[in-house]
């Protein structure tokens, strides 16, 4: 396996999911809702859980972009239109403060230091996800940023993991995709890339392992997996 370069998935892969937007939604909920159980059904729509400010494993708001959770949204709220409720959405997301799942310039540099060219693929808005890592000290390490308004396309499409090799010159066979949700895992393979899976909490394990050809809990394991590779070559 001759991996040369690792194009990453934003939230639940490089941050946590439940700890960074957990309390986000339970505020962003309570704005569009006009009463409690208004609330309580517009959760339900969007698969959070506000007694543990956490979403269930199939909830839009893992894996879908923002548009496409707009469109969930907008026939249970009033007093918002498709753009505005967008708009509104990628400006409130700007502001949210990033929990890492792991120290990630270490594992960064790691992945540098064997020459690797990096890149982030989100379904998240692109203005979003660079100021989401900035904020966290990491944004000059990738190379190549898309989100699903960057003209690419959105996963579980191929498009930006096949833009993000093209930008860094490799085949797509020489890139490895991580991410902790099947729209990561199925864009990977539909791209021919190797696809990387991340357990995180261990309650989406079953979906992914359909789709990757390898499952860590966190990030971290990544540089030393594939080192190993490296390693065996060199023999």
């Amino acid at each position: 396996m001759d991996i040369k370069g690792v194009v990453f998935d934003k939230d639940g892969t490089l941050f946590d999911f439940n700890a960074t937007w957990g309390a986000w939604c339970r505020q962003f909920l309570q704005e569009l809702a006009d009463a409690p159980d208004h609330f309580a059904k517009l959760a339900r729509v969007v698969g959070y859980v506000p007694e543990t400010e956490t979403f269930l494993a199939n909830s839009p708001v893992v894996a879908d972009t923002p548009d496409m959770i707009a469109r969930r949204l907008l026939p249970h709220i009033s007093g918002w239109d498709h753009a505005g409720l967008i708009g509104h959405m990628n400006t409130l997301t700007q502001s949210v403060k990033q929990v890492p799942t792991v120290p990630l310039i270490p594992v960064l540099e790691a992945l540098q230091a064997r020459q690797l060219t990096l890149g982030l693929v989100t379904n998240d808005a692109e203005a979003p996800a660079r100021t989401h890592l900035r904020q966290a000290g990491i944004l000059d390490r990738f190379t190549f940023i898309a989100g699903s308004d960057s003209g690419h396309g959105a996963k579980p499409d191929p498009g930006p993991l096949l833009a993000f090799a093209k930008a860094a010159g490799l085949a797509p066979e020489q890139v490895a995709m991580v991410g902790d949700s099947t729209h990561d895992l199925m864009a990977a393979r539909a791209a021919d890339m190797v696809s990387i899976g991340i357990t995180g909490d261990g309650r989406n394990t079953a979906a992914l392992t359909k789709w990757a050809d390898v499952l860590f809990a966190d990030i971290g394991a990544i540089p030393g997996w594939i080192a190993g590779f490296d390693q065996n070559e060199a023999r």
